[in-house]
């Protein structure tokens, strides 16, 4: 059984466990492939802690939730040295960023020398601490999660965090059909519980398929003009002028090369999920919203008009010419 079909399983199994939300499934696989983290955005309830909690049960690594307060310190969550008077010497004890996937819950609740401690782990894949540098293992992945509803008592991302974040999904509520499964579902889970059934993990991607899937990935073929494609997507976000309408002065600060090489690793393992063997402009499109939404800022006028940042792109995709 090769890589392709046990990420499938793997799919089919987080949609049998988490309903009404594939777009976050399908976008924390490719956060798995491309090597990157999350930000998702929406409403309590909406089973985002449930999703990474599934994948952890589905793939071979192990799983911590982190939840985010305001008296949270940064060796909460890296570990700190700990004083052993039995022979009198320091032994660094490991905090719950040494898991494989990570649930930074409420991230915007952390004051800022958390961020700080968070981003480093993020980007170097590894903490500092009494300096010396400790690695994380691998594969390591942050989703991190903001309600947007309650805003009191946060603090707002710094942009070189946001911009650490591969993509910035929003989830939303399900329909009326995918609510009536989520009633079924919980109610069987109930059940199980009730009867003390036991829960076996079940590992349908080891690690060494998530590695090997990395390759092919980044194996996959993508035309020249598919990535020059890229290119002028983001640096229309630089220089929107040339190109009229809503984007001339509604861009205050484009996107950075970071958007560039996100589009390209998230794009082409959006093509591999979907078994294609090449890369299309649909499938850079696809992924566009999710890339580049925490990466542009906005002007003061555009927001004053209504414009957001989901129809800034929407409008960027619109007036980029595609090949």
């Amino acid at each position: 059984m090769n890589q392709k079909q046990n990420f499938d399983n793997l799919a089919h199994y987080l949609s049998s466990k988490i309903i009404g939300q594939s777009q976050l499934i399908n976008r924390l696989l490719i956060a798995l492939l491309a090597d990157g983290h999350l930000l998702v955005e929406g409403a309590p309830g909406l089973a985002k802690t449930r999703a990474i909690q599934i994948l952890g049960q589905g793939i071979e690594g192990d799983f911590h939730r982190v939840q985010f307060t305001p008296d949270l310190l940064p060796a909460d969550i890296t570990g700190t040295e700990v004083f052993y008077p039995s022979d009198s010497s320091f032994k660094f004890q490991k905090g719950p960023l040494f898991h494989n996937l990570i649930l930074a819950d409420e991230i915007n609740r952390a004051p800022a020398k958390v961020q700080s401690a968070l981003l480093e782990a993020m980007a170097e894949r590894q903490i500092t601490v009494a300096g010396t540098t400790w690695k994380l293992p691998e594969p390591f992945l942050v989703m991190a999660t903001q309600n947007p509803i309650e805003q009191e008592g946060t603090y707002q991302l710094p942009e070189a965090q946001l911009d650490r974040f591969l993509m910035h999904v929003l989830v939303d509520y399900p329909n009326v059909d995918e609510e009536y499964q989520i009633l079924q579902l919980a109610r069987q889970e109930a059940l199980q519980q009730v009867r003390h059934d036991t829960k076996v993990k079940q590992v349908l991607v080891t690690q060494a398929d998530i590695f090997a899937a990395r390759q092919q990935v980044l194996s996959l073929y993508m035309a020249q003009n598919v990535e020059q494609y890229i290119v002028q997507l983001v640096m229309a976000t630089r220089k929107p002028g040339p190109y009229g309408g809503l984007l001339k002065g509604s861009i205050a600060f484009g996107a950075s090369p970071r958007a560039t090489l996100a589009l390209d690793r998230c794009s082409r393992a959006y093509a591999w999920l979907k078994g294609r063997d090449f890369v299309s402009p649909e499938d850079v499109q696809a992924i566009a919203h999710d890339v580049l939404r925490h990466r542009i800022i906005m002007t003061f006028e555009a927001e004053a008009d209504g414009m957001t940042r989901q129809g800034l792109v929407t409008e960027l995709l619109n007036v980029v010419a595609v090949p």
